[in-house]
């Protein structure tokens, strides 16, 4: 018996889905790249080159710090040169990073050389990621329509964690095979093969129209950004103390934790595609925030690893959400020839909160436990969901 033909709706959403996956693919090999060094790096720096683990962690950090720092020009020239100009350059960053690590594997004998170029590498790979991300997003807006936003912020970031969590095991397997060399030969050709891909793709034309000055950007969308920094302050404690907690308790099972964490953020994405469109970002972020900080508070109080896990399994799912919600009502501040500005800074935001989360969670921990930094955190979301609620019942006022 032949299948029947699907409904013309669930046609049009495939046919939308297969046009956004078509641009954010381009997202996902530089996440590739990002991925396929991270776990190795500061083995290589350490062992093989012999400096300390603070060198170790500045090869890290630089990375985001590059990308925190050329998210503001990442939107304008988006906006100014069209994003596939801006894509093709984040390409060609994350080219060049494997090109820089290629040539401190062969200059590991001189070890301040080797170490200058991991450097370099990671902060030209760190503006190739907000260049691509967000190229990537602005682009697929502009294929797919401004009503669906929030869909194409929601591809893009499962691609992202997507590309991160295949990255950093086959990274590890290539370095175990073939070392430094044969790591950065592969994040090569990952970059080269994606370029060849984008370069005959058709372009978008970047606006005309004179851009918004960043101040203004700035002051139409740190509301939402301020949002957004709180939520993921969630995320950062989670992926980054969880290991401690659990060890902390005497638990087994702290990477299955971040299992269920990563499985809810990629499964509310992909559950609920129509959910910002149908109820709207402010509610949607509302509902996301609330469920985000029960997840906290259950670590918080966790009396076994059970517990917790169900704990990070919340989070995720609350946290999966609020950046493409919140997101979708921050890009509507501006016009739309500064859609691109106002997406870069308004992801700046959690650059930053994922930036000072480790350090300011980690003297908490010090001095008050674990777990205090999960109480903490769990209030901090609290307070983002007062203030959305706020936001959202004035423009239900204004509207």
């Amino acid at each position: 018996m032949p299948d029947l033909p699907a409904s013309a709706a669930e046609q049009s959403r495939l046919r939308l889905n297969l046009q956004i996956l078509s641009i954010v693919k381009f997202n996902f090999a530089t996440y590739l790249t990002i991925g396929l060094p991270l776990a190795v790096l500061p083995g290589f720096v350490h062992d093989s080159l012999g400096y300390s683990a603070f060198w170790a962690g500045v090869v890290i950090s630089l990375q985001y710090i590059a990308t925190l720092l050329s998210r503001p020009y990442a939107g304008r020239y988006a906006d100014s040169w069209g994003p596939k100009q801006v894509v093709v350059l984040g390409l060609a960053g994350s080219l060049m990073s494997g090109v820089c690590l290629l040539l401190s594997a062969l200059l590991q004998q001189q070890m301040l050389a080797s170490l200058a170029l991991l450097c370099l590498g990671r902060v030209i790979l760190g503006i190739g990621q907000s260049f691509c991300g967000t190229g990537t997003s602005l682009w697929g807006v502009a294929k797919a329509g401004s009503l669906h936003i929030g869909r194409v912020i929601s591809w893009n970031g499962i691609v992202t964690y997507g590309a991160m969590a295949i990255g950093a095991p086959l990274g590890v397997a290539l370095f175990r095979h073939g070392g430094l060399l044969l790591l950065s030969a592969v994040i090569v050709a990952i970059s080269s093969l994606a370029i060849m891909l984008v370069l005959p793709r058709a372009a978008v034309k970047g606006s005309r129209a004179r851009p918004l000055p960043f101040r203004a950007v700035l002051g139409n969308v740190y509301r939402y950004g301020l949002l957004l920094a709180m939520g993921s302050a969630g995320f950062g404690v989670i992926a980054t103390f969880i290991t401690l907690f659990y060890h902390e308790r005497g638990w087994d099972g702290a990477a299955f934790a971040l299992t269920l964490f990563s499985t809810a953020f990629v499964g509310m994405r992909l559950l609920f595609p129509e959910a910002i469109n149908r109820w709207g970002g402010l509610r949607v972020a509302s509902v996301c925030f609330l469920i985000e900080a029960a997840g906290l508070f259950l670590v918080a109080g966790a009396a076994g690893p059970w517990m917790a896990k169900l704990g990070a399994l919340l989070t995720g799912a609350g946290f999966s959400l609020v950046f493409p919600a919140i997101g979708v009502a921050a890009v509507k501040t501006v016009p739309q020839q500064n859609q691109g500005s106002a997406l870069a800074t308004y992801t700046a935001f959690m650059d930053l909160s994922l930036g000072i989360t480790g350090p300011l969670a980690g003297l908490v921990m010090n001095y008050a436990g674990t777990s205090q930094v999960y109480l903490l955190t769990g209030l901090l979301v609290c307070v983002a969901l007062g203030c959305t609620l706020r936001m959202s019942a004035q423009h239900t006022a204004q509207s």
